[in-house]
């Protein structure tokens, strides 16, 4: 089992957007074998609504996630933890078992729908270039 996780501070844009790429991938690929972790820090209430429009925009329905907090437990048996550009200074990197990969992506909250439909094509060739590693 290989096990991915997508971190960010409050888990309500980013690391949505890339789980549910992730999830869509590994079924599209039918592949097995691969779990998906997403979570923050300080996670927030909700996914953020301009990601929820734009991740529509690609058939992908968001809008019932629930941001919540990622644990040391997992962060350390993942073999890739991925954040977003964001600090994730909370979960200590010492104890992360596998390979860290910051993306440094903007933050879409608040942002324009074009500005997070750039963000959101982003991090889709990322996870399915990720996923194509992996394979």
């Amino acid at each position: 089992m290989t096990t991915v996780a997508f971190v960010c501070v409050q888990n309500a844009g980013r690391s949505q957007m890339a789980t549910a790429f992730a999830e869509r991938e590994i079924a599209e690929r039918g592949l097995d074998g691969i779990e998906i972790i997403t979570g923050g820090t300080r996670p927030a209430d909700h996914v953020h609504a301009e990601v929820v429009e734009t991740m529509r925009d690609v058939g992908i329905d968001v809008s019932g996630r629930t941001p919540r907090e990622v644990t040391f437990e997992e962060i350390q048996r993942a073999d890739y933890v991925v954040t977003m550009g964001c600090s994730a200074d909370d979960v200590c990197p010492a104890g992360w078992a596998g390979e860290n990969r910051d993306w440094a992506l903007d933050d879409p909250d608040g942002r324009s729908p074009e500005e997070v439909a750039r963000i959101r094509d982003d991090i889709e060739s990322r996870v399915a270039a990720l996923l194509d590693e992996i394979q």
